[in-house]
């Protein structure tokens, strides 16, 4: 990925999607104007909060911030900005970005070069949702800006840089686009772009751009053309997005040639020799990667997965070149269009095969065309797990008839492919924690927490996310951590887990947070009793014959009497029940005595990452968050295991 001789390797920390495109525009842009929608409204308040705090971007610019009373004013603002000869960005998912529709054609028509960021989303249709889905960013592709999609953190931070200078160099705008909650909120490590980095590849805006508004040099835009005028110009645009290509190759390579990290329209992951292969966008493609290795490795398949990065300006040609020689391969897609031939990246590809197969210029050569598979999976972020990849690669390998040319995944239906299996694809000695609480607890932000402590102290790779649902607050939340050694690609919920965290006193009545808990893993349940077996009478029998029989360490604390005694307001008295679970976790976890730390060097290390999260709020709250982790951490209670081993319990599961 990098290399010690290339100048800028980048700034080694954690982020979640949302709080790279923070660092990076509030470094190279000099405005946003967004109105907040979920779920890119993180990326609104995280350029609000630099904007109060009095931040200038590299040229010292003030940075100037405004939320108007729409998305579409939010857009006709950033339009009249960069109009004056200024470089601005939005922020927007879902409804949002369909609201702003009627003026993202103006920009582009007007040649400006802005970049907006989309956390995207699931449209509204049969029923409200606020999840990842490709429908929003479908729904403006025919707008002419050109769409660049990420997969993860690291993606995204890069490919914002690279989405502006190709942007500027092409007078064309850009939507630069990450998955909604999928990428938006998860907490990955990433090599953040150095501010000396960004000053290089981004030019001055003040000397870089067009201002179409000088009094000085007087010009006319967005005017009435009629039938003799309109076509002359609309054609006219072909000058500029012949540039776009090339506008985005040179900014790979220009970026590649400084920070040895490598970007392509498409990454072909080990197609070379495959028979079948797997087509997608966004988060998702990763676990696809990682299922790929298994089946390679397992069941000795041949088989690929292949990444689409640039959706536009479209790269059929090179997706033709790099899938030619399969025998078969399925695009998965996260929205459905059923009136449509086929859905969107689906009959773009199938397109370039017929242009290829014909003989069109500038294609591969080809005198057949592989059989080409179409799903529609993780609409509304609906899991889509390496179980769901592997039935799409046997779908393809079926040939009898019964493969289904277009099938779902995830769900009961009758286009659904079923999972056979559903294997562990995480890397080899990675840790997992899967945690059961209530929105509002505080759970979520203390993952944040612990993945950003993790990388800090120990130098692991980390990945943490939420399972919001839109309701959140008082509800049950669902939330997730792995900790490896190495990159960690599995972007779906977690099933395979080492460490149970139950906050949420109902999760043992609404199913069975035990699911899938390793043998000899560990439980923590939030309790108010102190007597160790009060706190297993209290478990219900199903819970304890998989505890005995998996012989699971169970500890217990009352975290919500501590987050009491240690809030120094009654408002975070809730939330702080959560931050009490950052010391039990330091606790029963391996990680302090894998990597023979003192208590007093682990401290350290937790400090840092607390004042990364609360430090602004103020040193009280500094000071109470890092008593409720050491109370955490000295005061939780573990089940004698004799006491478990000696319990009689029933043979069948009650739920």
């Amino acid at each position: 990925m990098k290399e010690n001789n290339f100048p800028f390797p980048g700034i080694p920390t954690t982020s979640d999607g949302a709080g790279a495109v923070v660092w990076v525009e509030t470094h190279i842009s000099q405005g946003a104007c967004a109105y907040p929608i979920t779920s890119s409204t993180t990326m609104g308040q995280g350029f609000q909060a630099e904007v109060a705090n009095g931040k200038r971007n590299l040229w010292g610019d003030k940075l100037f911030f405004f939320e108007p009373e729409s998305e579409h004013s939010s857009a006709s603002v950033c339009e009249g900005f960069a109009a004056a000869g200024g470089r601005i960005t939005n922020f927007t998912s879902g409804q949002g970005l369909i609201l702003m529709k009627e003026v993202l054609y103006t920009i582009a028509g007007k040649r400006l070069p802005i970049v907006f960021h989309i956390g995207a989303r699931a449209l509204t249709s049969h029923s409200l949702n606020v999840h990842a889905g490709h429908d929003d960013v479908m729904g403006v592709a025919d707008c002419g800006w050109g769409i660049i999609f990420a997969r993860n953190v690291q993606e995204v931070a890069d490919l914002t840089l690279i989405a502006h200078r190709a942007a500027e160099n092409s007078d064309t705008p850009f939507l630069m686009v990450q998955d909604g909650f999928l990428t938006t909120h998860t907490i990955e490590n990433v090599l953040l772009p150095e501010p000396e980095l960004m000053k290089q590849f981004i030019d001055d805006p003040n000397k870089k751009l067009k201002n179409l508004m000088n009094p000085y040099f007087p010009l006319m835009s967005g005017v009435v053309q009629n039938q003799d005028s309109y076509m002359k110009g609309k054609i006219a645009q072909r000058y500029y997005y012949d540039k776009v290509p090339e506008a985005l190759k040179e900014a790979m390579e220009t970026f590649y040639k400084l920070t040895g990290r490598r970007y392509n329209f498409i990454d072909p992951y080990k197609v070379e020799d495959a028979e079948y292969v797997i087509v997608g966008m966004g988060s998702f493609m990763e676990t696809a990667m990682a299922t790929v290795d298994y089946l390679r490795e397992v069941e000795g398949l041949k088989v690929g997965a292949l990444t689409v990065t640039v959706f536009a300006p479209f790269p059929g040609k090179e997706i033709v070149e790099a899938l030619k020689h399969v025998k078969a391969f399925a695009v998965l897609e996260r929205m459905d269009n059923p009136l449509a031939q086929s859905n969107p990246l689906t009959m773009s590809i199938k397109a370039s095969f017929a242009d290829a197969f014909i003989g069109s210029k500038g294609y591969p050569k080809i005198d057949r065309i592989p059989r080409i598979f179409s799903g529609a999976g993780g609409l509304g972020s609906r899991d889509v797990r390496p179980g769901d990849f592997i039935a799409i690669f046997k779908n393809m390998m079926r040939n009898d008839g019964k493969e289904k040319e277009f099938f779902v995944v995830g769900i009961k239906h009758e286009l659904a492919l079923e999972r056979e299996y559903d294997p562990d694809v995480r890397p080899r000695g990675a840790f997992s924690m899967r945690g059961h609480s209530v929105g509002g607890y505080g759970s979520v932000t203390t993952n944040k927490v612990i993945a950003t402590m993790l990388e800090d102290i120990f130098k692991l790779q980390v990945q943490a996310y939420p399972k919001y649902g839109s309701e959140k607050k008082g509800l049950p939340t669902t939330y997730y951590l792995t900790v490896a050694k190495e990159k960690i690609r599995t972007h779906c919920e977690l099933t395979h887990v080492e460490f149970v965290p139950v906050n949420d006193v109902n999760a043992f009545n609404n199913g069975n947070p035990l699911a899938g808990l390793s043998e000899g893993g560990t439980l923590f349940i939030q309790s108010d009793k102190t007597n160790p077996e009060d706190v297993w009478t209290d478990i219900p029998s199903y819970a304890k014959k998989i505890i005995k029989d998996r012989k699971i360490k169970v500890y217990y604390l009352d975290t919500v009497k501590i987050a009491r005694e240690v809030a120094p307001t009654p408002d975070l008295e809730q939330r702080m029940q959560g931050i009490v679970l950052l010391g039990i976790f330091l606790r029963v976890t391996p990680f302090r005595e894998n990597y023979n730390l003192s208590e007093e060097e682990l401290f350290k290390g937790v400090e840092k990452s607390i004042r990364k999260y609360f430090g602004r709020r103020g040193e009280n709250v500094v000071k109470a968050n890092l008593e409720a982790v050491k109370r955490g951490y000295y005061e939780v209670m573990q089940i004698p295991s004799e006491l478990i081993e000696a319990t009689e319990v029933k043979a069948e599961f009650e739920f």
